[in-house]
């Protein structure tokens, strides 16, 4: 008899802790608690040239060419871009430009190069699958 009045009040707690946590998932909202997307940082400010997109030997010979290359360098293997990104501060007093190129194997994904004034200062990857 013992036994059975230790499992009744173990089932009501369980119950009980059970509705609590019922309770609270439909008070509390869900979409809260998961990470926000970042923003769209590939937006294209001006289409350049519409049918540019990027092989995988110019992206080899991209990748080396080293950092504060000057810009007509790393033009001599790219020629012009798909689009202009807009503007963003890499460090303060430092705005670099941006040009996004799809790559020709992937079109979902784009090669973003970045310039602070004439000096290539670097690439990215905008996965925008």
């Amino acid at each position: 008899m013992q036994r059975r009045k230790s499992r009744t009040h173990s089932m009501k707690y369980m119950l009980a802790g059970g509705s609590v946590v019922a309770a609270f998932g439909l008070l509390a909202d869900p979409r809260g608690l998961l990470p926000t997307p970042a923003p769209a940082k590939t937006v294209c400010q001006e289409i350049v040239q519409s049918k540019s997109i990027l092989s995988r030997d110019q992206l080899s010979r991209l990748l080396a060419i080293p950092e504060r290359s000057s810009k007509v360098q790393v033009r001599q293997i790219m020629k012009e871009p798909y689009c202009q990104l807009p503007q963003v501060d890499v460090r303060s007093g430092v705005s670099a430009r941006r040009e996004a190129y799809p790559l020709a194997f992937d079109t979902q994904t784009w090669l973003i190069v970045l310039y602070e004034g004439d000096e290539y200062a670097g690439y990215d990857f905008s996965f925008r699958h």
